[in-house]
């Protein structure tokens, strides 16, 4: 029996010891460095490499960044951001050299930084010149469906996109209200609800958008249930408590995307601020007929509107209790527009900061919300302006880069698609650092100075380090090669 059996495992080469991947070393290699500075030029701008040498047990006194490319987490999907009807009709407002020269930025992994994932709504929301809907009032069967509004601006603008990122494009879209006859409150903004005469209507409304879109060439690949369900805003808005939107899920919005052919899309619930996060996901994830059609939980930056800080510890509560669920950054942006602000340094340091914690909180894409807005922080059709990495100056016909962008490019230029985070730690609290190893086997280290010194400090690698220095209120990149 046992000669029998083995002579198949041999043929298959089964029978053979595999060789374990050797450990990773630092030994004989560089760091080249890529930095971003308050009150200097440097923006994405390489340094000099830095060689690694020996180094022994660190002392207290030594300030190190421990980087540990034998122990791996999540694997990045992507980052990106919003390609909303207020980037979209801005874009075309553009002379067509800063049009280009748009794309280049955003979508290049070589002359830009490197964009690989889109998010887009289902219909209007705030960051649209106004509200408007794909169907007739009262057309319950949905039979005057019609993506019509988007092949304007909308539609265009998310192909030149795709098509500067080299074709693929990963986008996921969330509806921000039905339209006003589905709602108790006969309105699409302030609120409401979905009356229960119209889930089944709303659930074939997510189905015929993803194909509408699909049949015009821009796949999709996720969607979330609603943005922002607790919220009741001034703008496109729509209620759901955890125990609504976990019953909507396994009754309605699951089921009928499996019905329609969709049932490979990417789900995500919540799509809302860090504070309810845990509340939300256990309502959900604890139900096995919601859960079973769950991707992932999204969630927002936007907590802090209550004086709080960040809560990142609701991401990690969420990832330790529900470790095979996705943790998906759905959308960040920094509110209550003024042009003459576009040079504040803080912007920048809001994007780093969240970055390093969500993606060390296990968080596996991130993604900004408008690519483009402009020099009044808009259109917005409610007056909620507010800041993107790239403001258009349609005066003057040219773009300004706020330091965002070069924030968000420390991550999206050099850690890309398929990469897996790997342990790092600091041991001086102004120092925030993640890392991450990418699929050709670099690893890319991003270290945050929020103090107001320069810190000369040791990347410590397995008993290698190289000697670095973090100038104040500044973002690097260390790529390993």
């Amino acid at each position: 029996m046992k000669i029998k059996f083995l002579v198949p495992l041999l043929a298959l080469g089964l029978g053979r010891v595999l060789a374990q991947p050797a450990p990773y070393s630092a030994a004989g290699k560089t760091a080249q460095v890529y930095t971003t500075a308050q009150n200097t030029d440097q923006r994405l701008s390489a340094g000099q490499a830095v060689p690694f040498q020996p180094a022994g047990q660190p002392l207290e006194t030594q300030v190190c960044v421990f980087v540990d490319p034998s122990h791996s987490f999540q694997t990045l999907l992507g980052i990106g951001g919003a390609l909303t009807d207020a980037s979209a009709e801005t874009f075309f407002k553009l002379p067509k050299p800063q049009q280009q020269e748009f794309m280049q930025a955003y979508y290049s992994p070589t002359a830009g930084i490197g964009y690989s994932l889109a998010r887009t709504s289902i219909g209007s929301c705030d960051f649209s010149s106004g509200s408007y809907t794909y169907v007739k009032d009262n057309d319950k069967e949905l039979k005057t469906f019609s993506v019509k509004h988007d092949e304007q601006y909308r539609i265009p603008f998310i192909k030149q996109a795709t098509a500067a990122a080299g074709g693929k494009l990963p986008l996921y879209v969330s509806p921000w209200s039905p339209p006003a006859w589905m709602k108790d409150n006969k309105n699409m903004l302030r609120g409401g609800k979905l009356l229960p005469e119209f889930r089944q209507s709303w659930a074939d409304h997510y189905v015929k958008f993803i194909k509408a879109y699909e049949q015009r060439g821009l796949p999709i690949w996720g969607l979330t249930v609603q943005n922002e369900p607790m919220a009741t805003q001034k703008w496109e808005s729509c209620l759901f408590t955890a125990e609504e939107e976990r019953d909507y899920i396994k009754q309605y919005l699951g089921p009928t995307l499996e019905k329609g052919g969709l049932g490979d899309k990417k789900l995500i619930a919540w799509d809302h601020n860090r504070d309810l996060m845990y509340q939300r996901a256990s309502t959900i994830l604890d139900d096995p007929e919601a859960a079973k059609y769950v991707w992932g939980i999204g969630y927002h930056w936007y907590e802090t509107w209550t004086t709080s800080g960040m809560l990142f510890d609701s991401e990690r509560r969420v990832h330790e209790t529900y470790p095979n669920t996705n943790l998906m950054f759905t959308e960040g942006c920094i509110e209550n527009f003024n042009f003459d602000q576009v040079n504040d340094w803080k912007l920048g340091e809001r994007y780093g900061h969240s970055m390093i914690n969500d993606f060390n909180a296990g968080t596996v894409g991130w993604t900004d919300w408008n690519v483009l807005l402009d020099e009044k922080g808009g259109p917005n059709h409610v007056g909620n302006f507010c800041f993107a990495p790239i403001i258009a100056d349609t005066r003057a016909g040219k773009l300004i880069y706020t330091n965002c962008y070069y924030y968000i490019g420390h991550f999206s230029k050099f850690i890309r698609p398929g990469a897996r985070r790997i342990a790092s730690t600091t041991n001086r609290e102004w120092l925030q650092t993640t890392a991450f190893q990418n699929t050709d086997g670099k690893v890319a280290v991003v270290v945050m100075n929020s103090g107001d010194k320069k810190q000369e400090f040791q990347l410590w690698i397995k008993g290698q380090a190289a000697a670095a220095v973090s100038l104040p209120h500044s973002i690097s990149t260390y790529v390993v090669n």
